[in-house]
C-alpha cells in the first residue's frame, strides 16, 4: 500500500525513481579539555588544510558539471577556511580555554550560527548560516576520521532522500542521475531548495520524518508542485503522474513564451509581476524567468558579507548592477534591514527577548544615520542608470517615515549642490508590515509614493503568532478575511490617493490569493523568481471584473479554509493547489 507525505513544494515538476537515502555521519562531540595544546593546534591547521584541498576538487567538478552557480557555492565555504579570523578564533579556544580542537571548532562555529541563523526573512543570512554548518561539518569529519556522505557514489537515476542537504552535497549532485530531492528539513529559501529550482530538479522539503518511512530502493513519486511525496506507489497513482508531468511539462513550454509579453488580464488590466531578490544569483534568476522588475532588493547581502560597514562606494557599484541590469523596469530598493533577529556583527545591538518587536529595521536607521546616510547617498546615486524606488522597512508612525524621507531629501540635496547627478523620478515608498499603518493607511497615503505590503511580517503581527515557531505555525493564514480585509483597506487607502500598492512577502507568490488580490487591485506582485511565470499566466486567464463577487465572498467568510474553498470554486483549475 502507497504512503502519503506531504511537505512544501519547493521546485516545481515531478519525479518518478527509486530513493536513495543520503545519510548523515555522526558527528557529535562532548566537551574537552587538553594538555597538549600544540597538538591540537597542529590538528586543527591540519583539518583546515584537507578542508580547502577536498573543497577546491569539489569546486572544480562542480564548476565543470553545473556551471559558475554551484562553484560560488564552494568558493563561499573556501573563503571562510580562508578567513584568518575564523582560525584565530579557534586557536583562542584552544590556547585560552584549553579546548580540544574538536570542541574549539564547536564552540566557535555555533557563536557564527547563533547570528546566522534561524533568521526567517534574510535568505543571504540563511544561506551563510548554512556554508558555515557545511564547514563546520567538514572540519570535524577530519578531526574525528569520520567519512562525510558523497553524492557522487551514486550510479543510478534517484531520487535523493536526505534529512538536509549541504552546499557541497548539491554542487556534487549529477544532472545524470538525480531525478529530484525529499527533506526532513528545509524551506523554500533553504541553499538546496535554490540549488534544486536552478538544476530544475523537483524538490518537497520539511516533510519531517522522510528519513525514517522511506527505505533505499523505494518508488517515489515527488510532487513538486502540489508538495507530496507517494512512496511506493500504486500503478493508478503511476499513471496519473506521468499524466500530470506530461501536463507540466506543456505548461512549463507556454509559460515560457510569457517571458517578454506584459501581464495583461483577459479585461486589458495590466499588473506588473516582479522578483525578490538578495544577490546577483537572484538576479540571474529573476531575468531568466521572466521577472518584470525587482519588487525588493534586500540590500543586506552588501552587509553580511564583510567585516566592516560597506562604504558610499561600494554600495554604489554594487546596487548600479541590479538597476542598470534590469534597465527601465523598476527597481525597489529596501533599505537595510536588521536588528532584533537579523544582526550584523558589525553593528552592535542590544539583545532582546522579543526581537520581532524590538529595536530593528528603519528604527535602526533612524538612530545610526551613519549607516543610513551612505546607503541612501549610494542609492540616489545610482538612480540615474535605471528606474528606482526606495522604500524603508518596519516604519510604525508617520513621523518615523518623515524622518526618514527628511534624510533622503538632504542627502539627495548635497549631491545635487555637489554637482552629483540624480535622477528626478525616484518614488519613495515604505513597507507595510505594521497592522497600526494598515487602520491608519488613509493618512499614510498622502506622504508616500506607494506602499509595499510585507505580507509574511504583517500576517504574523496581525495574529501575534511568530511565523517561525512550529507550535503556532497554523496561525499563520495568508487567506483568512482578516488579511484579506486589512490588504484591501491598504489597496482602497492607497488608490484614493493616486498611489500604487505592491506585495512581497509569501502571499504574493500564492496561486490561490492571486485572484483575490487582483480582484481588490493590487498593482504590483513580487516573488521569488521560480513562481513569476505560473502567476503571470494565471493573471492573464483571469478577468478583475468577474473576480469581484469572489472578492465580497471571501471579505464576508469567517475563515481561511472558507476562502479557500470559494477560491478553488469559483476558479476550478486551482482544486488541486
Amino acid at each position: 500500500m502507497s504512503l502519503l507525505l506531504n511537505g512544501l513544494a519547493a521546485s516545481n515538476g515531478i519525479a518518478i525513481a527509486p530513493a536513495y537515502l543520503l545519510v548523515g555521519s555522526d558527528l557529535s562531540i562532548q566537551k574537552q579539555h587538553t594538555n597538549d595544546k600544540d597538538h591540537e593546534v597542529s590538528r586543527l591547521h591540519d583539518s583546515f588544510a584537507f578542508s580547502r584541498q577536498e573543497l577546491r576538487v569539489i569546486r572544480d567538478h562542480a564548476y565543470q558539471r553545473l556551471g559558475q552557480r554551484a562553484a560560488t557555492v564552494v568558493d563561499t565555504q573556501l573563503a571562510m577556511l580562508n578567513d584568518p579570523a575564523l582560525l584565530a578564533a579557534i586557536m583562542d579556544q584552544i590556547k585560552g580555554a584549553g579546548f580540544t580542537a574538536e570542541w574549539a571548532v564547536k564552540v566557535v562555529t555555533d557563536r557564527y550560527l547563533n547570528i546566522f541563523e534561524h533568521q526567517n526573512d534574510n535568505d543571504y543570512l540563511q544561506a551563510r548560516g548554512t556554508a558555515m554548518r557545511d564547514v563546520a561539518k567538514r572540519l570535524l569529519s577530519h578531526l574525528l576520521a569520520i567519512d562525510l556522505p558523497d553524492p557522487q557514489q551514486l550510479d543510478h537515476r534517484a531520487i535523493i532522500v536526505a534529512k538536509n542537504v549541504t552546499p557541497t552535497d548539491t554542487a556534487q549532485f549529477s544532472r545524470r542521475y538525480v531525478a529530484g530531492l525529499v527533506t526532513d528539513g528545509g524551506g523554500r529559501t533553504s541553499h538546496f531548495t535554490i540549488m534544486s529550482r536552478t538544476l530544475s530538479l523537483p524538490a518537497v522539503v520539511a516533510t519531517k520524518d522522510a528519513t525514517a518511512k522511506i527505505n533505499n530502493g523505494d518508488l517515489l513519486i515527488v510532487d513538486g508542485i502540489h508538495g507530496k511525496v507517494i512512496v511506493r506507489p500504486s500503478e493508478e497513482e503511476l499513471e496519473h503522474y506521468r499524466l500530470l508531468a506530461g501536463q507540466f511539462a506543456r505548461e512549463q513550454e507556454a509559460w515560457g513564451a510569457l517571458r517578454d509579453q506584459q501581464t495583461i488580464s483577459t479585461d486589458g488590466r495590466h499588473f506588473e509581476v516582479a522578483a525578490n531578490v538578495g544577490t546577483l544569483a537572484d538576479l540571474e534568476d529573476a531575468r531568466k524567468n521572466g521577472a518584470e522588475g525587482i519588487g525588493l532588493l534586500r540590500t543586506e547581502f552588501l552587509y553580511m558579507n564583510q567585516a566592516a560597514l560597506p562604504d558610499e562606494a561600494q554600495q554604489f557599484t554594487a546596487y548600479k548592477q541590479f538597476v542598470s541590469t534590469m534597465n527601465e523596469q523598476r527597481v525597489v530598493a529596501r533599505t537595510l534591514d536588521i536588528g532584533g533577529d537579523k544582526r550584523l556583527g558589525m553593528v552592535p545591538l542590544p539583545q532582546e527577548a522579543n526581537p520581532y518587536l524590538g529595536f530593528r529595521a528603519i528604527r535602526v536607521g533612524l538612530a545610526k544615520p551613519e549607516i543610513l546616510r551612505p546607503q541612501l547617498r549610494a542609492l540616489l546615486r545610482v538612480s540615474v542608470y535605471g528606474r528606482l524606488a526606495i522604500m524603508f522597512p518596519m516604519v510604525a508612525t508617520i513621523e518615523e517615515f518623515r524622518q526618514a524621507r527628511a534624510i533622503l531629501d538632504e542627502e539627495k540635496d548635497k549631491l545635487v549642490a555637489a554637482g552629483v547627478a540624480v535622477a528626478d523620478n525616484v518614488e519613495v515608498g515604505m513597507m507595510l508590515e505594521i497592522p497600526a499603518v494598515a487602520m491608519m493607511a488613509d493618512l499614510f497615503a498622502p506622504e508616500v509614493d506607494f506602499f509595499s505590503i510585507g505580507s509574511n511580517d504583517l500576517i504574523q503581527y496581525l495574529f501575534a503568532a511568530d511565523r517561525g515557531n512550529a507550535r503556532v505555525a497554523y496561525l499563520y493564514q495568508e487567506l483568512h478575511p482578516a488579511v484579506l480585509r486589512t490588504v484591501k483597506r491598504v489597496i482602497d487607502a492607497a488608490h484614493a490617493e493616486g498611489k500604487w500598492v505592491g506585495m512581497c512577502g509569501e502571499m504574493a507568490g500564492s496561486p490561490l490569493a492571486t485572484p483575490l488580490l487582483m480582484g481588490m487591485g493590487l498593482d504590483e506582485f513580487s516573488m521569488r523568481s521560480s513562481q513569476i511565470l505560473r502567476i503571470r499566466a494565471l493573471i492573464k486567464k483571469l478577468n478583475t471584473r468577474h473576480l469581484q463577487p469572489l472578492v465580497h465572498r471571501a471579505l464576508a467568510a469567517k475563515t481561511a479554509p472558507e476562502v479557500t474553498e470559494l477560491v478553488k470554486e469559483f476558479i476550478p483549475e486551482l482544486k488541486d493547489e
